[in-house]
């Protein structure tokens, strides 16, 4: 943003790979935190009465820690390939600096990075598809089996499962957007710049509404404080 607004186009390149091991952390972490949500979805829905006793304090902590740990641990595995990689190139023509940004200013081929990075996403994008789509399967299967005499638990269960799997959705699509523009060197840059701020900027604006205004209570706190702003009461 600083660069934008002031116009400086100039950035260090230890700054580069900060900016872009920031970038791909970020969008590891937002995987691996959905496929945590789900299982905890999961154990909501399918041992209600013993929600509290497997979801502890203490395991909750260590689901989050984990979902962390592990999109670091890649990201790291991943810019690790950047050590003694000569450059050529001094321009990046994108909006921020990424992984594949920066190898393209490389002298040599840096075939291992790239067979890395498309090892990494391939499996940790299928190990969380397996986890989300087990976890909703069977949430739906119970959610079938304690709903037969009770039609609200089949809605509460599709409201605990769409705004998650939506988020879910909007993610990929926004993933393979990016994808699909870097492997196609023949796109003008014009459009690869635009889908890739639409990728940055939607969907975090847009993931807090679709959780948030499932939940009855914030739907009630968001109507009666536009309520009392446009309505507001006479003394």
């Amino acid at each position: 943003m600083m660069h934008f607004l002031m116009g400086q186009k100039r950035i260090a390149y230890i700054l580069a790979i900060a900016q872009a091991f920031s970038v791909h952390t970020y969008g590891a972490a937002v995987l691996t935190v959905l496929g945590a949500m789900a299982y905890d979805r999961y154990v909501a829905v399918c041992e209600p009465l013993r929600y509290h006793a497997i979801m502890t304090s203490a395991r909750l902590h260590t689901c989050c820690a984990l979902a962390w740990i592990v999109a670091l641990l890649l990201i790291v595995v991943l810019f690790s390939f950047h050590i003694n990689v000569p450059l050529c190139g001094q321009r990046i023509d994108h909006v921020y600096c990424s992984n594949r940004g920066i190898l393209n200013l490389a002298c040599i081929p840096t075939p291992t990075n790239n067979i890395y990075g498309l090892a990494m996403t391939w499996t940790l994008s299928t190990g969380i598809f397996i986890i989300i789509g087990f976890s909703h399967i069977r949430i739906l299967s119970a959610s079938v089996k304690q709903g037969r005499n009770d039609k609200s638990v089949r809605i509460k269960a599709v409201q605990t499962c769409t705004p998650h799997l939506v988020v879910y959705v909007l993610y990929e699509i926004a993933s393979l957007v990016i994808i699909v523009t870097l492997r196609f060197p023949s796109l003008s840059q014009n459009i690869r710049k635009f889908f890739s701020i639409l990728v940055i900027i939607i969907p975090p604006a847009i993931n807090p509404i679709i959780c948030g205004l499932v939940s009855k209570e914030l739907r009630s706190s968001i109507i009666k404080h536009f309520s009392i702003k446009v309505c507001p009461k006479r003394p």
